[in-house]
C-alpha cells in the first residue's frame, strides 16, 4: 500500500470524532482546524498540499496545494506522525452535528468524488484533490458548482456529513434522484446529472427547490439527512424571528404578543 495503514475508532453519537492510532513513523493528515487532542509522542507539522507525493518539487506540492483553494479549502494540511516507539493517538472531530465515514479507498475503486467541506482527515498517502464536473448544467445547479473534492489512493479516509447517512447501492442503470445539498459523496462509476422539477406549481411552490441530482448507477452512494447549508438557513431564520415560542401553537403565538415578541 502507498498510503500508511491505520487504525481507528469513532466515538459518540451526534457529534462524534475520531480517534486514529498510529504505529511508529506512521502519519495521519487533515484539515486546519480538525484536530482535537493528540498523545505526548505524536508530532505535527504543516504541509503544502496533502503530502501524497513527497518526491515532487516545490512548484509541484504549490499547485497541487493551490488546486484546493478552487474548493475553498486552506492551502494547508497538517500531518500528524508518531515519533515516539509505541502506539500513539491522534483524534479529529466532527464541526456539526452528524456523522463520520469511514471510507477504504482500497475497497472503493481507488477513488471518491464528494462535497466540498466534508474531508476531515487520511492516512498519509491518500490524495486530495478537485474533481470537475464536465456538464453546464451539474456545474450551474449542482449545489456544489464546477468542483467538487476527490480522494485517491488505497488507505483509510474519513469525511463527514450532517444528519444520517444512507447509503445506497446502485445497480447498473438504476437511478436516485436526491436534493442536491444532500449529495455527500459517490464512488467513481456513478454518473452524476441534473434533472428540472416537472410541473410548474411543484417547481415554484413546493419549497424543494427547482432542481434534482440523478444518480445512475453502477456504483455507491453516500446521502445525508441534514446539510449544514439548511441547518444554517433554519438558524439565521429563526434569529430573524426572534426566537419564536411553540410555532405550531395559536397560543403560544399570543403569548409571544403578549411577551413583546
Amino acid at each position: 500500500m502507498n498510503a500508511h495503514e491505520i487504525d481507528y475508532r469513532i466515538i459518540g453519537n451526534e457529534l462524534q470524532y475520531v480517534e486514529i492510532e498510529l504505529d511508529p513513523g506512521e502519519s495521519a493528515v487533515a484539515e486546519a482546524g480538525a484536530f482535537m487532542m493528540m498523545d505526548q509522542g505524536i508530532g505535527m507539522e504543516t504541509i503544502f498540499g496533502d503530502g501524497s507525493a513527497a518526491s515532487q518539487g516545490f512548484m509541484g506540492k504549490l499547485l497541487g496545494a493551490g488546486r484546493r483553494l478552487l474548493t475553498g479549502e486552506s492551502l494547508f494540511m497538517t500531518v500528524f506522525t508518531n515519533r515516539g516507539h509505541g502506539k500513539q493517538s491522534v483524534s479529529f472531530a466532527a464541526p456539526y452535528p452528524g456523522k463520520i465515514l469511514p471510507m477504504d479507498l482500497s475497497q472503493l475503486g481507488g477513488k471518491l468524488v464528494c462535497q466540498k467541506d466534508s474531508f476531515l482527515c487520511a492516512a498519509k498517502g491518500v490524495s486530495i484533490g478537485i474533481e470537475f464536473q464536465r456538464k453546464l448544467g451539474v456545474g450551474f445547479f449542482g449545489g456544489e458548482g464546477f468542483i467538487m473534492e476527490k480522494i485517491e489512493g488505497d488507505g483509510l479516509a474519513f469525511v463527514h456529513a450532517g444528519g444520517a447517512i444512507a447509503e445506497r447501492t446502485l445497480r447498473p442503470g438504476e437511478v436516485l434522484r436526491v436534493d442536491t445539498g444532500c449529495l455527500v459523496a459517490m464512488t467513481r462509476e456513478i454518473e452524476y446529472d441534473i434533472e428540472f422539477v416537472k410541473g410548474v406549481k411543484t417547481a415554484l411552490f413546493g419549497g424543494e427547490g427547482l432542481f434534482f441530482a440523478t444518480l445512475r448507477g453502477p456504483g455507491t452512494v453516500w446521502v445525508q439527512s441534514l446539510p449544514f447549508s439548511r441547518l444554517a438557513d433554519r438558524v439565521l431564520s429563526a434569529s430573524r424571528m426572534g426566537g419564536r415560542r411553540e410555532e405550531g401553537s395559536v397560543l403560544g403565538g399570543l403569548g409571544n404578543l403578549l411577551d413583546g415578541d
